[in-house]
């Protein structure tokens, strides 16, 4: 593949034209003349990078930026609304010109006094994620890399470990050699004083070997850490990357409709999968034209019945859970639902049909597109296709859309997506053995606590904090079925989240960190206490949880009551797929099963000569001996031929299936058709 010649530049200048952007918009509301020298140093800078790689366009445009600001460098007179517009158009004509370098081969940018009209702030506004996404396979491929890298320096540890044997090794034969009392038999003096100093030499090598290797362990272990963490930060992209575009966006939409707005952002520092901005992008977008379109008043007419003269646009984004949340919203004069059941009567719906309609049926038919509130069609809006935008945006990615509106107050949309990737600071506990973190900004304060510090009553546990009672949760018991301690004290949580606060117990604080939460796959089991996982400084998994569901399952459930204890089955995972293993592992224990694993059938002929179980989960291609032969095995040992086995496997041929009933499986399950609970329903059924 040839050299990209502007890999570094498209960067650079994404990065500079973001900058100016917002130095603009700050200038256009009354910045000072600090805000003039800073854009004429972004534009000085963008001119020279751009001649460096041979583009006299992007260049020339960077002087015109110059040319238009520099009577105002001295600061002695305000800049006038002209050369703000003239600056931002300049602007848009480099972005385009930028966005052209993107896409190799298409067809040649077109300069805006050249091309049809386009809606305000179009090359802003809608492309800003673009050149970050050509960069996310190398990114990926470079986590992958840490990932394996830091799977061997494990691998490597044992190492370690194997030297300090030898060596453990070499002090016994030395001591065995050493002089010893004139009482007991001594070898002749040559050979012994020459096998001991052999030994010695040996003793100081290994040990020199094991200082050498540990510290190099350490020392490579410490920069793949770093490594990771700064890798998985690039993976991701601060939403507030999108900030100034959208505002860029708001203004050019309000000043084409001759309106006043304010746009406000926050949640700017949360950080996401490029591809989830990417998506959702199209729909802020949508979601901030029709806020000044449709929903902010002219000037006059807010004048006329009491408001702020300038329309005020919101735009939050918050973590719930597993999902990011972007919310919307104006104080303008909301959805005229009266007028959308007047557009869907015109678009065909029968007069008795559409006043049968709900508010929310009504704004349901907004999301679907086709029905506009305009009175005319322009280039903003009219056509009944922005929500449409929004709608689709949510379906893509698995997410859901809301509205809240109120006549003369405004309107608020709230789309929610779940999370494929999203960087928080966490403080990880250890409960049920094994590490989850917790998003820090939902956690409020932390204390010790004993069990006569928990209340338990017929409404559940709780504890007193601030004079408050609030739900008590010991989280071991929900992750592994552990029972509340009698005596001593355990660290507790006190987390905060929309239905209010909840203590959860745990076995200890392991300290804070930043950490990229991934989802789990799809057929992983999770309750509603998981947002995901993550992974530790080593690249074990652990679990991410989520503030909502943890406050919800405190309110739910009586967590400090004692559990009755319950047969724990065993059963015996034979698999040779790592991922399979621990999946159905997971299903197993989370439904209250012992799990042993086998990585063969071989393996597996082994184990059971050593334990008893209660069923055998069996894959069916593996290297050497199959599914298939290991169940016919198992069926002619009279210890192991009354203990049932399940296959498990891709096959869903019919003559597969028949083979596995003649080879005397109780069960046959095709990943390809999963389900967790047809799993669980079919293992009950043959061991309780």
């Amino acid at each position: 593949m040839a050299a990209d010649p502007y890999r570094y530049f498209r960067l650079e200048a994404r990065e500079l034209l973001d900058e100016a952007g917002a130095a603009v918009l700050e200038l256009e509301k009354g910045g000072h003349s600090g805000q003039v020298l800073r854009l004429l140093r972004l534009a000085h800078t963008l001119k020279g990078a751009a001649r460096v790689v041979k583009q006299p366009e992007i260049a020339d445009g960077a002087h015109a930026i110059e040319d238009a600001l520099e009577p105002f460098r001295d600061g002695t007179k305000p800049v006038s609304q002209g050369s703000v517009d003239a600056v931002l158009q300049h602007l848009d004509t480099i972005t385009g010109r930028l966005l052209s370098l993107d896409a190799p081969g298409q067809a040649e940018f077109v300069q805006p006094d050249q091309a049809q009209p386009a809606p305000p702030s179009r090359a802003n506004a809608d492309d800003p994620i673009r050149t970050v996404r050509t960069e996310i396979a190398e990114m990926d491929a470079l986590l992958d890399g840490v990932a394996e890298t830091h799977a061997l320096l494990n691998g490597l540890r044992s190492t370690i470990r194997s030297v300090e044997q030898a060596r453990h090794v070499a002090d016994l034969v030395a001591d065995q050699l050493a002089p010893r009392s004139a009482a007991l038999p001594q070898p002749s003096a040559g050979v012994a004083e020459r096998t001991f100093g052999l030994a010695d030499d040996l003793r100081r090598s290994v040990a020199g070997i094991e200082q050498r290797l540990s510290a190099t362990v350490d020392q490579i272990d410490r920069e793949l850490r770093q490594l990771r963490d700064a890798a998985e930060q690039l993976r991701l992209v601060p939403v507030g990357s999108l900030f100034t575009a959208l505002e860029r966006t708001a203004r050019d939409t309000a000043q084409a409709l001759s309106k006043t707005i304010v746009f406000e952002a926050s949640g700017g520092d949360i950080r996401l999968d490029a591809d989830i901005l990417a998506t959702v992008q199209a729909a802020l977008v949508q979601l901030v034209r029709n806020a000044v379109a449709h929903g902010i008043e002219p000037r006059d007419v807010r004048q006329a019945v009491g408001k702020a003269p300038a329309g005020r646009i919101a735009l939050v984004i918050s973590r719930r859970g597993g999902r990011v949340v972007f919310s919307c919203s104006d104080d303008g004069r909301g959805v005229d639902l009266d007028e959308v059941r007047r557009a869907a009567i015109r678009r065909g719906i029968t007069i008795p049909a559409a006043n049968r309609l709900s508010a929310g049926d009504l704004i349901g038919l907004l999301l679907r597109g086709g029905i506009s509130t305009s009175e005319r069609v322009t280039e903003i809006a009219g056509r009944g296709i922005g929500l449409d935008v929004v709608r689709e945006a949510s379906e893509r990615l698995g997410g859901t859309v809301e509205v809240i509106t109120e006549p003369g107050r405004g309107t608020a949309f709230e789309l929610a997506v779940p999370l494929s990737l999203v960087s928080l600071e966490a403080l990880v506990v250890e409960a049920g053995g094994s590490a989850a973190a917790v998003p820090l900004d939902a956690v409020r304060a932390a204390m010790l606590l004993g069990a006569d510090g928990v209340s338990c009553e017929a409404a559940g546990a709780s504890i007193l904090y601030e004079e408050e009672a609030i739900p008590f949760l010991w989280l071991p018991r929900v992750l592994d079925g552990g029972h509340l301690p009698v005596g001593g004290k355990w660290p507790t949580i006190v987390i905060t989240a929309s239905e209010g606060m909840a203590a959860v117990g745990v076995e200890r604080l392991l300290g804070t960190t930043r950490t990229v939460v991934r989802p789990l796959p799809e057929l992983a089991p999770a309750g509603p206490i998981v947002a995901g996982a993550a992974l530790d400084a080593e690249g074990n998994p652990q679990l991410a949880l989520s503030p909502e569901g943890l406050v919800s399952e405190a309110r739910r459930q009586d967590s400090a009551a004692p559990a009755p204890e319950q047969t724990r089955y065993p059963v015996l995972i034979v698999d040779d797929s790592l991922t399979t293993r621990m999946l159905e592992q997971s299903i197993l224990e989370s439904a209250g099963y012992e799990v042993d694993l086998a990585v063969s059938a071989e393996d597996a002929l082994e184990i059971v000569k050593r334990k008893r179980y209660a069923l055998f989960l069996v894959d069916v291609e593996m290297p050497g001996m199959d599914g298939f032969s290991f169940v016919e095995r198992v069926r002619a040992d009279p210890a192991l031929h009354d203990i049932p086995a399940v296959l498990v496997t891709s096959r869903n041929a019919p003559e597969d299936r028949q083979r596995g009933r003649d080879a005397g499986a109780r069960g046959y399950i095709v990943k390809g058709e999963f389900d967790q609970a047809e799993l669980l329903t079919l293992i009950r059924s043959l061991v309780e």
